[in-house]
């Protein structure tokens, strides 16, 4: 049994809608600027990749909007999007074959804020911060789950930026059990004031104050990254079902996945990511030698990026495979992250182009990589390994290949 793709749904800050992603993608449009939800001159950090051509009552039912957050809406709206590309009648199939795995890192900074505010301004009742963190985790999953009637095996991940990957993996792991359809994917946003300071306080923010050097992933400049919204939800299923119900296009395979966390800091012993790579690659029954492009987690921080290339150079060789981090123009989307670059991989298969990674150009030779810089490089893709790591420990690696029916 075979899961495959059959929809995607994408909003990023580069892009509303798959196609117009793709587009902004390969002509290396970049989503990242100035906040503007807020004032930020007093910040260390003000650039990030923001979503702005987003009207929620544009995509959402009006009555939807009280109740939701800014990534709830978001991802309501891709996860209908990735139905629709799919060509799935939810009516014509049963509630419980069809289900829901989603994952949120950045979760209920908003709606805390929200609360917080209605009770110094009001004088209201509010959900307590620990109860609305552990409940918007969730949300995503329940609202979609309950839009769209996918009343099947529903499941809510948290990996940081590595939870997007798992959840497409877990997505998998569903469909074999016997689930016919699944949604899943991640999508992220916490550029609030509260979300924001959240996110300088881990130290890995850039303080870049030039939009076009903000996020350089394997650069001898790398200062750090800039964080971004949104993400994408993608349609996963079984192969013999899709065709049983006659989706109108298969984007590719989900042919190998694995997680691994970390050792402890100190423990002298190697990060995981390199078993995660080889165990995806066992999964897949791929060799080293069948990937034709690793999109990689490009941390955008001199010591995660020297990490993740002797990763890459001692599973493939030195300079043995095409790289790149598409990522750079959009900023680290957390959940969303790892989602939208396996929508770009099979993109990529489907269109045998490879994106080229953002500003990046000068890559150090000791890292030994071949990253795809400057523009996309033509090349047909039959295979793609996709990279997450999350803070923590957290690795997650998929492999995608194209689907010949």
């Amino acid at each position: 049994m075979s899961t495959v793709i059959t929809g995607i749904g994408a909003l990023t800050p580069n892009g509303l809608g798959i196609e117009a992603f793709w587009k902004a993608t390969l002509a290396g449009h970049s989503g990242i600027g100035e906040l503007t939800g807020f004032d930020t001159s007093k910040y260390p950090s003000r650039l990030a990749g923001q979503i702005t051509d987003f009207v929620a009552g544009d995509h959402l039912p009006s009555r939807l909007l009280p109740q939701t957050d800014v990534s709830t809406r978001y991802a309501l709206a891709v996860a209908a999007w990735a139905l629709a590309d799919a060509g799935v009648d939810e009516t014509t199939l049963p509630d419980y074959d069809m289900g829901t795995v989603t994952s949120n890192a950045l979760g209920g900074f908003e709606f805390t804020h929200r609360e917080f505010s209605k009770l110094w301004s009001q004088g209201s009742e509010f959900v307590s911060v620990y109860e609305s963190f552990a409940w918007f985790y969730a949300v995503n999953t329940g609202q979609i789950s309950i839009r769209h009637k996918l009343r099947g095996p529903s499941a809510a991940l948290v990996g940081e930026q590595a939870g997007g990957l798992d959840a497409v993996g877990h997505a998998r792991r569903t469909v074999r059990r016997g689930t016919r359809l699944v949604v899943c994917g991640g999508v992220d946003s916490a550029l609030d004031p509260w979300g924001w300071v959240s996110q300088l306080a881990g130290g890995r923010v850039t303080t870049a104050t030039d939009p076009a050097v903000a996020y350089l992933p394997f650069d001898v400049r790398a200062d750090g990254y800039a964080p971004g919204e949104g993400g994408a939800i993608l349609v996963a299923e079984d192969s013999a079902g899709a065709r049983q119900r006659g989706a109108p296009k298969i984007y590719g395979e989900i042919a190998g996945y694995a997680s691994t966390f970390d050792p402890r800091p100190g423990s002298g012993r190697e990060p995981a990511l390199r078993r995660a790579i080889e165990a995806a690659l066992a999964d897949a029954h791929l060799a080293p030698a069948d990937i034709d492009v690793v999109f990689a987690d490009a941390a955008g921080l001199p010591d995660l990026d020297r990490a993740e290339a002797e990763a890459l150079r001692t599973v493939f060789g030195p300079r043995g495979v095409a790289v790149t981090a598409p990522k750079a123009l959009t900023g680290r989307m957390y959940a969303g992250g790892g989602p939208t670059d396996l929508a770009t991989a099979l993109l990529s298969i489907r269109d045998g182009v490879i994106p080229a990674s953002g500003g990046t150009e000068l890559v150090p030779d000791e890292y030994g990589i071949d990253l795809v810089t400057g523009e996309p490089r033509t090349k047909p893709v039959s295979a793609a390994l996709v990279l997450a790591r999350g803070r923590w420990g957290f690795n997650s690696a998929i492999v995608v290949t194209r689907h010949d029916a």
